[in-house]
């Protein structure tokens, strides 16, 4: 598994942390999904080997949560926000939006390489709906105008990266 030597010592710390070890798979896959971008089979069977259970217990685990990735994804995430207020509110269209701005479908990453745009469950502003978060940064009231935007500003922070 290709982690920073960091990783693995911090690893190595969390699970101190649990009298039992089988408690530390969250905390251990937020580490490497931290560090490597998602989660892949091998890290899968490392954190089972390494904390003493099967790899199915492992797998459930991601499979469960929706925070887990299972396949990389680009530079940059985009997070729409689906659910009741921001889908009223015009979430699908702005959605819509940025896969026109980075020419690429729902969980792909564009051909560029910078973003993989994905609808998830709410985003706890409801009522700056629509919501989209790039990255760790939210953004409220996010029309198809501030959509593209959004995507401007993505981009030519990519195109300054390149040159």
């Amino acid at each position: 598994m290709d982690l920073k030597p960091e990783t693995f010592a911090r690893i190595e710390e969390v699970i101190t942390h649990y009298p039992t070890k089988r408690s530390a798979v969250l905390p251990l896959l937020h580490l490497i999904q931290e560090d490597a971008g998602y989660i892949s089979d091998s890290a899968m069977e490392w954190v089972a080997q390494k904390l003493e259970l099967q790899p199915i217990n492992v797998y459930e685990v991601v499979t469960f949560y929706p925070m887990f990735r299972r396949k990389p994804i680009g530079r940059r995430h985009i997070k729409v926000c689906r659910t009741l207020s921001c889908a009223l509110m015009g979430g699908y269209r702005t959605c819509e939006e940025f896969k026109k701005e980075f020419n690429t479908g729902l969980n792909q990453i564009s051909p560029d390489g910078e973003v993989t745009i994905e609808f998830v469950e709410c985003l706890a502003s409801c009522g700056t709906a629509p919501v989209v978060m790039v990255d760790d940064v939210l953004h409220e009231k996010v029309d198809c105008a501030k959509a593209r935007e959004i995507a401007a500003q993505i981009k030519r922070k990519a195109e300054g990266q390149k040159g």
